[in-house]
């Protein structure tokens, strides 16, 4: 027979607490489409990774169409630096010739993107890891000469995509794309972007290694809890934002534009940041709203 004291009926009284409070938004979002651009500091903590992709089955138990889209950057410049290669950017963009391509394949598609699926799977025959380049999902050109191969998407194909979703996988997508002459690196915040605008997505969220925007980076009192699309789009044009902060919130006004309704920020080496925003009333990172909720 079940006997418990006072402190454990607490703690259960808590958690029922939890699970109430998260229920309206269980069923908000239950059959929504979510993107999520995991990255940063949150990726290279084996430990804090599996939170995030414990968050990531749990959303799919809850019914949501979860996408995960990845970059790899410290992961990508460990290799460089491991082969004598340069780790160079511009505009926020890393300069990608054609030995720096071939690191980029290395870690995002053979590495990355694997240790990605394989945790997933741990929780059950879950994901599909896939690149831009499998089924031309992403088709691109080159952005600029001066930054190599890196590329800008001229279109998001979605049936493998959402083939895979359809069949109750979680895609995982590795942010390299393919051209008309081979391979090229795209930006993972603009890929995710991308992706949601293409998917018709509710939500995208970007999982980075800060606790949302600031509007003075560096100044904890300056973190914005919410932020419309014209904000955004003032932001943008005012001409004050950090370079490296420059595609991040374009890709974040693009999305807007296009329809996403919401887009947010949030830290991923928080524990659960992604359950926390979404299911509870507060959140815990910025959200980029169309300003008329």
């Amino acid at each position: 027979m079940r006997r418990r004291d006072a402190r454990e009926r607490e703690k259960a009284l808590e958690k029922a607490k939890i699970l109430t409070e998260a229920l309206p938004w269980i069923h908000k979002h239950n059959g929504q489409t979510v993107v999520v651009k995991y990255g940063g500091a949150a990726m290279e903590d084996a430990e804090l990774m599996q939170q995030v992709v414990a968050d990531l089955e749990l959303l799919k138990l809850m019914g949501m169409r979860v996408v995960l889209v990845h970059g790899g950057g410290k992961a990508i410049n460990k290799l460089l630096e491991s082969l004598s290669l340069p780790a160079v950017f511009k505009d926020g963009l890393r300069v990608t010739d054609d030995a720096t391509m071939e690191a980029v394949q290395m870690v995002l598609v053979g590495k990355v993107n694997q240790q990605l699926v394989w945790a997933l799977n741990e929780y059950g025959n879950n994901a599909v890891g896939l690149s831009g380049a499998d089924g031309k999902t992403f088709k691109c050109k080159q952005v600029d000469p001066e930054l190599g191969r890196v590329g800008t998407i001229t279109k998001v194909n979605t049936h493998l995509i959402e083939s895979i979703l359809d069949d109750g996988y979680v895609p995982v997508i590795a942010t390299v794309g393919s051209g008309p002459d081979g391979f090229y690196n795209i930006n993972a915040d603009v890929a995710a972007s991308q992706v949601a605008q293409a998917l018709g997505a509710e939500t995208l969220i970007y999982l980075t290694d800060v606790d949302g925007f600031y509007r003075e980076f560096g100044d904890d009192d300056s973190l914005i809890a919410n932020m419309t699309k014209a904000e955004a789009h003032e932001l943008l044009e005012g001409g004050t934002l950090a370079t490296g902060m420059i595609p991040k919130i374009r890709s974040i006004v693009e999305a807007l534009d296009s329809g996403v309704r919401d887009v947010r920020i949030l830290n991923g080496t928080f524990p659960h940041s992604l359950l926390l925003e979404i299911f509870t009333d507060a959140g815990i990172g910025t959200m980029f709203t169309q300003g008329d909720e």
